[in-house]
């Protein structure tokens, strides 16, 4: 629609002006930077950094309906830059002229409600959120929308040039990051660090095919972290992993999605995040908090971060009930299928304790939970969500089983509506698949292949067919005439088919 056709009301709020005084500031000092550059750490005490709008009560000001409607009828334009996480302009990237946005397809993901069969094998009314179906398959596309655009802005106002992207990667990041590079070439390129054998070979796929220079190094991605945050200390990169504050921004679309999906009633609203590195769990509870702040929600939702027992630091950080006695231990992790959440030392874990108590303070009651999973649930689930008309990915899975493990401790109930992030498309860890089907997981992975959920092809081909049809010798007359027949009938004696009568 163009904006004439909308309700004279509305019209003057539908394009985004730049507006907001948006700073770095410190979360250990408090300190804030101007963002004219781009910055990852406080350079005062090296803690990280949140992006914050010094004038976000310009927001408040503007009654919560209309803000419902401004969303609403956004939802109605046809203007690219609008179309993605940039709906929700003002509160992600209020900064930003719309002529600076990269925008690629990303974000307003489908959210699908479960079958009834599978709601009554759970227990609760729940839906999956279907970030696979961003365009490099991950929700990662999100962040790194807000980051390049970011990137943009300061190349085309000569602030930036001849820029060289750098992240560490599970898979999901490298893909994204390599593909959000790659269309602004040739002002930016990338570069990706990869884990030796830790990523599939669906997600090693992706950043080559987009161009990015892939450097395999020894070890997991915490260790190729440590590189990268020393790449980006010493030398002239822009970091793209979730120390990177945009990243975080962009991510916050989620719940801004979630909202408006729910038209805005978060009563009795439940999400289930895996954490991995923690900045997509941070992200979403910035994105409710701001929304609520704002008026546009009348409640944050519940949110549940789940961890697998194999890589499990900030579950073990919250087991202590006394903040004051809790202390952050990163953990060795061990061979996990929710791989893109095999991290021991996540970098968002500051974020994560400040946003928690903040998120509790504004609930009034605590709000954010955390629970761990077996990597045997997390197969488990996975496979039984697909089987049910989903696409979950292992770490869909995971946050399926989070959710079982909710509802046995009574953080989930009955009247509760839950969300899951399935945070990649399946295709990407399909490998996983094929082991639990053929019964070959190392023994590290502690998974043993339930036999109603195995699946495999099988051949058909009648023993008394002396030829049956090639590529390179089809078959022709009485003989393609008997190989149908005789075909056919296997396969309905197989299926157990009743003839017509």
């Amino acid at each position: 629609m163009k904006i004439n056709d909308f309700p004279s009301h509305i019209q003057p709020y539908l394009i985004p002006k730049v507006s907001g005084h948006v700073v770095y500031r410190c979360l250990g000092c408090g300190a804030e930077y101007d963002i004219s550059r781009l910055l990852y750490t406080c350079p005062a005490c090296h803690s990280v950094l949140l992006l914050t709008d010094l004038a976000f009560d310009r927001l408040k000001e503007i009654p919560p309906d209309t803000w419902h409607q401004i969303f609403d009828y956004r939802r109605m334009l046809n203007i690219p830059a609008l179309r993605g996480i940039y709906r929700y302009h003002e509160f992600i990237g209020p900064i930003m002229p719309l002529d600076a946005v990269i925008y690629l397809g990303e974000g307003h993901t489908s959210m699908v409600e479960a079958n009834p069969y599978l709601q009554e094998l759970v227990g609760v009314r729940f839906y999956f959120k279907n970030e696979g179906q961003n365009p490099s398959a991950s929700f990662k596309d999100r962040g790194m929308a807000s980051a390049l655009s970011y990137i943009n802005l300061l190349v085309n106002s000569g602030k930036l040039s001849d820029v060289l992207a750098v992240c560490a990667s599970t898979g999901d990041t490298s893909a994204s990051a390599a593909l959000y590079a790659a269309y602004l070439q040739p002002g930016v390129k990338s570069a990706v660090l990869l884990p030796h054998k830790k990523v599939t070979p669906q997600q090693l796929a992706q950043p080559l095919g987009s161009g990015a220079v892939v450097l395999e190094i020894p070890g997991v991605f915490d260790d190729s972290m440590k590189v990268v945050e020393a790449l980006s200390e010493q030398y002239n990169v822009a970091l793209l992993n979730s120390k990177n504050a945009w990243r975080i921004w962009g991510q916050e679309s989620y719940s801004y999605e979630i909202a408006q999906d729910f038209d805005y009633d978060m009563d009795h609203k439940v999400m289930v995040v895996p954490i991995g590195n923690a900045g997509n769990i941070t992200a979403i509870m910035s994105g409710f908090l701001k929304f609520f702040e704002a008026g546009i929600i009348n409640r944050v939702p519940k949110i549940i971060g789940v961890q697998s027992t194999h890589a499990n630091p900030v579950y073990r950080y919250y087991l202590e009930p006394d903040p004051e006695k809790r202390d952050f231990v990163p953990v060795k992790v061990r061979p996990s299928v929710a791989q893109a959440a095999m991290i021991g030392n996540p970098v968002s874990m500051p974020r994560v304790i400040h946003l928690v108590e903040t998120y509790n303070q504004n609930a009034g009651a605590q709000a954010v939970f955390f629970t761990e999973v077996e990597e045997q649930a997390i197969m488990d689930w996975q496979l039984t969500a697909n089987r049910n008309g989903h696409i979950a990915c292992t770490q869909g899975g995971e946050s399926l089983a989070g959710l079982v493990e909710a509802k046995k401790r009574g953080i989930v109930g009955e009247d509760d509506v839950v969300v899951l992030d399935a945070t990649a498309h399946p295709l990407k860890f399909a490998g996983f698949q094929a082991m639990y089907f053929e019964n070959r997981f190392p023994t590290a992975f502690e998974i043993v292949p339930k036999k109603s959920l195995q699946n495999a092809p099988r051949l058909v081909r009648p023993r008394d067919l002396d030829v049956v049809p090639t590529a390179e010798k089809p078959l022709e007359g009485k003989d393609f005439e008997r190989f149908v027949r005789r075909t056919t009938e296997a396969i309905a004696k197989e299926l157990k088919l009743v003839p017509r009568g």
